[in-house]
Order: structure tokens, then sequence, then C-alpha cells
């Protein structure tokens, strides 16, 4: 992750979003969400996402 925003997305299929260091910001619907370090965040098929401004680190995406 390069601090960069990531437009907001949706999948048919989960997302696994693992923050293997640094800090994953998102914006999930309503809700902004902070994931650290070794923490996973799912995002659930057809659930929209948006990375914000300020993230930053080693990011791994397993589709699930």
């Amino acid at each position: 992750m390069d601090e960069q925003p990531y437009e907001e997305e949706t999948h048919d299929y989960n997302e696994g979003l693992l923050v293997v260091d640094g800090k994953l910001l998102l914006q999930v619907e309503e809700e902004k969400v902070v994931v650290e370090a070794g923490q996973m965040y799912l995002a659930l098929a057809g659930t929209p996402h948006a990375v914000l401004p300020g993230s930053h680190g080693t990011l791994v995406i397993i589709d699930v």
C-alpha cells in the first residue's frame, strides 16, 4: 500500500484483506474501518469498499 486512495469496488465473492505490516484504512459503506498489522478484514460479496488515503505497508488480498 502506497498511501494512495483506491476507488470503491464491489465483488461477487468474499475478499480477505490481510495487513502484514502497516495500516489499512477502509471505507465500508457508511463506516470507516482501520485494519492493523496482523489483522484481516473480510469484505463480504456485494459489500462496497474503498481504500482511504494514508493506508501504508504490505497487504495480501485473498479471494475466497
